[in-house]
């Protein structure tokens, strides 16, 4: 009885551990499944982003629900994915990312903000991989283009590194992003690919076939047609 109560003890723990990992790994799912409704809710706006922009350009941040706030003193935060076109022209796996920044100026009062930044190289993400950088300081930003398909007056192969959208309550909504600064949320990755999985390796290796991140490939897949 002694030694079939010792054989329980390492099961017990070991199911504790698979429960942990679930209930850590469930974060990054819902991080995943409120950016795919951030790009649906994009593409069913009459001002959506530009098909052709995401067909030309190779990297982007989905950052949903991100808090904008401030008095006096402003500040950003918020958690999403990046991902990177593959040589083949997919999308790769998403990496979990972490947007902080902050603004003086008048300002008052909280806003949650769904943000979008559209990269012309997945180069300026490949920094990503080895730390962080700033917007803004190391790669220029601006404010998108606007319209399903809408091309007047825009060069998608010669404007900004990034191209910037946000949406506030439904409506696009102006936001300064510059000196903000963008980093990969390492604890998020681990949670999800596991602790020996590498940005690098995220960006360039497929690692998750799950229905979450398939419906994500999918979902940008249309919006790009």
């Amino acid at each position: 009885m002694k030694a079939l109560k010792f054989m329980k003890v390492p099961f017990v723990f070991g199911l504790f551990l698979i429960l942990v990992s679930f209930t850590q790994a469930q974060k990054e799912h819902e991080r995943i499944d409120n950016s795919i409704r951030v790009l649906r809710s994009f593409a069913d706006m009459k001002e959506s982003i530009p098909h052709e922009l995401l067909a030309h350009y190779n990297g982007i941040v989905i950052i949903p629900h991100m808090l904008n706030a401030g008095l006096a003193i402003g500040a950003k935060h918020g958690r999403g994915i990046a991902l990177v076109k593959l040589p083949n022209g997919d999308w790769s796996d998403p990496v979990f990312v972490e947007l902080i920044g902050g603004s003086f100026g008048f300002q008052i009062g909280v806003q949650s903000v769904d943000l979008v930044l559209v990269f012309r190289h997945k180069g300026a993400l490949d920094r990503v991989k080895n730390g962080d950088f700033t917007i803004g300081g190391d790669v220029s930003v601006a404010a998108g283009p606007v319209g399903r398909n809408s091309t007047a007056g825009t060069d998608y192969k010669a404007d900004a590194e990034i191209y910037s959208y946000s949406r506030s309550r439904g409506l696009f909504a102006g936001i300064s992003i510059n000196g903000s600064n963008l980093g990969i949320d390492k604890e998020a990755d681990a949670n999800y690919y596991g602790p020996n999985v590498a940005a690098r390796d995220i960006f360039d290796i497929p690692h998750s076939p799950t229905m979450a991140v398939l419906n994500l490939k999918k979902t940008l897949k249309y919006m790009s047609e």
